[in-house]
């Protein structure tokens, strides 16, 4: 009897074995030691122990990344990790080290794990380059997802140009992008600078394995239960084009654009090259050389989302339910603001009132910041200075909220007591009904600095759930 369970134990066992090998499942770690992978940029320390992967942090160390000598692709990756409390880390994905890109940091894709109080593991943070792709203030429900002192389990799925995930099962991020395709897997310390209170705490990582192979049956199915954010340019997915999304640029010709104060678009001030809708410098002056530019059609109730990068000491703007014959006379036509600004370079940072003439504040009424999601932390906007940022601008009915790169950081309601107060206290109370008009024109601004634009795309919605 003990032979012929032992011969039973030994049947299983193999035949365990032999699935796994036809699910093409390989370990990315041998629970032994470090062979395949190779320590990068800082000096923190990673050891193994009784099978796990430890990560030690370090004084005055920058981020050091623990990376897996072969590239990946395509691929499903799960791990499992547990972080100590004070400690941020990541998985970087498809990344890479390069000489020629800022002297060989690790850039690229980061599956984030986050201990803090703001719960964004399970993101996707685009390290050393574009910053966070998908933070978890668009997926509130997830942030409970990571279990702080506990092993979670991850899975990660990278496949063409979405990439997926999932935190004990939950899901996490959903993006599409397409700037890198290739790179190496590496688990992070994070740099805790000169704070002694944070040395010697741990990140380990255990369970490590991937799947390269038959990726389109062991891939999870599509969902919609959370929002998939795009960084294709000036292209719908298939996802945005079913829940109504349209692009109000096509990224190659003037359609659907006019002059705000002309019947066609404007013969200089603006150029289209390469994907992107620029308005050229002419000295700072505003709507004296180009002028703005306004969308041939109405809108009433949508969500908008204009990528746009400035230049140094840039002044621009997004403008909606803009009425172009109320100002006749020089500059700007008039309308609700998402301004943008250099707040660094440019003077109008400092006028206005407590900062509301700052990026991606209401202009000249209501200041942005990012107090909406940690608003117990003096938390600064999340901005990309010099490089491309994503406004948002949803508007339900009167119900109003602006967004900066995923965070939101103004909202207001138009047509209350605080609405009129907000407008009469400002440049627009010479202007009649300002603010509250129904529908109006989406402008861009011709502020006389140059400013550019891209995936220009919105969705009309009679009734938006915010």
């Amino acid at each position: 009897m003990r032979k012929f369970l032992v011969v039973i134990t030994i049947t299983i066992l193999t035949s365990l074995t032999l699935s796994a090998k036809d699910n093409g499942w390989k370990n990315l770690f041998n629970g032994k030691n470090l062979d395949g992978w190779k320590v990068l940029n800082g000096n923190a320390e990673f050891k193994v122990n009784n099978g796990i992967i430890e990560g030690i942090s370090k004084i005055n160390s920058p981020n050091t990344f623990l990376a897996t000598e072969k590239q990946y692709d395509n691929f499903i990756l799960e791990f499992e990790a547990k972080i100590d409390a004070d400690l941020n880390s990541g998985v970087q994905i498809r990344s890479n080290s390069l000489p020629e890109y800022k002297n060989g940091v690790v850039h690229g894709y980061q599956v984030e794990i986050d201990g803090s109080k703001r719960a964004w593991t399970g993101g996707i943070y685009d390290e050393q380059r574009r910053g966070w792709l998908y933070n978890l203030e668009c997926n509130g429900k997830a942030k409970s997802a990571f279990k702080n002192g506990q092993w979670n389990k991850f899975r990660v799925e990278a496949i063409g140009n979405n990439i997926r995930i999932w935190v004990n099962g939950i899901p996490t991020a959903d993006i599409i992008d397409e700037m890198t395709s290739k790179g190496f897997i590496a688990l992070q310390v994070h740099s805790i600078g000169d704070d002694p209170t944070k040395e010697n705490k741990t990140v380990q990582f255990k369970n490590m394995r991937i799947k390269t192979e038959n990726l389109d049956k062991a891939k999870n199915s599509p969902s919609n239960k959370i929002p998939q954010i795009s960084y294709l340019n000036n292209t719908l997915t298939e996802r945005e084009s079913k829940e109504g999304w349209k692009l109000l640029w096509d990224g190659k010709t003037t359609n659907g654009w006019r002059g705000a104060k002309l019947d066609a678009f404007p013969e200089k001030g603006w150029k289209i090259e390469n994907g992107i809708l620029t308005v050229l410098n002419s000295g700072g002056y505003e709507s004296r050389n180009g002028g703005d530019i306004i969308t041939t059609k109405m809108y009433k109730n949508f969500e908008l989302e204009v990528d746009f990068k400035i230049t140094k000491g840039a002044n621009s703007g997004i403008k909606y339910f803009v009425q172009p014959d109320l100002n006749k006379g020089e500059g700007s036509a008039i309308g609700c603001e998402f301004q943008i600004l250099d707040d660094s370079l440019h003077p109008d940072a400092k006028l206005g009132v407590n900062g509301n003439r700052t990026l991606a504040s209401l202009y000249d009424l209501i200041p942005a910041n990012a107090q909406y999601y940690n608003p117990n932390e003096n938390t600064p906007k999340r901005q990309n200075p010099y490089e491309w940022n994503r406004a948002k601008i949803v508007v339900n009915g009167k119900h109003v909220t602006h967004y900066l790169n995923g965070i939101k950081v103004v909202e207001y309601t138009r047509g209350t007591q605080m609405w009129d107060a907000f407008v009469a206290y400002s440049k627009y109370k010479i202007w009649p009904n300002f603010g509250n008009f129904e529908s109006g024109y989406i402008l861009l601004q011709d502020h006389g600095d140059e400013v550019s634009f891209r995936n220009i795309k919105i969705k009309e919605m009679s009734d938006i759930n915010l």
